[in-house]
């Protein structure tokens, strides 16, 4: 049997303490918000429930102990939804580890002459 068309894949989550804090799923929806300015509108972006969007992003809040997203209420200009430092950070690190878990995957994968 060939198994050359197999495509080896991984998942990369934080955990802090023990505790689930962030993985794709979030950090998909986190660069939708900065990208949308808004939750809702990340929301469906990423094809999430408005309500699980918000309770993800809740749950994120709990486990950093500090705002992921800081909202802007509506009225004249409108209402807009940022990530704060914090977030960016988290989002830039799981990008960074991201990245090197890919290539040392791809470099375990190919063959060698």
């Amino acid at each position: 049997m060939m198994l050359t068309d197999l495509a080896p894949r991984a998942s990369v989550w934080f955990e802090r303490g023990g505790t689930y804090l962030l993985g794709d799923a979030e950090v998909r929806l986190l660069e939708a918000i900065e990208r949308t300015g808004s939750i809702k509108e990340a929301a469906r972006v990423v094809g999430m429930s408005y309500r699980t969007a918000w309770a993800r992003v809740q749950q994120l809040e709990r486990a950093l102990g500090t705002p992921a997203v800081e909202s802007r209420a509506g009225g004249p200009r409108g209402g807009r939804s940022t990530l704060t430092g914090e977030a960016r950070e988290l989002v830039m690190r799981h990008a960074d580890l991201r990245r090197r878990v890919v290539e040392r995957l791809e470099r375990a994968t190919t063959p060698t002459p």
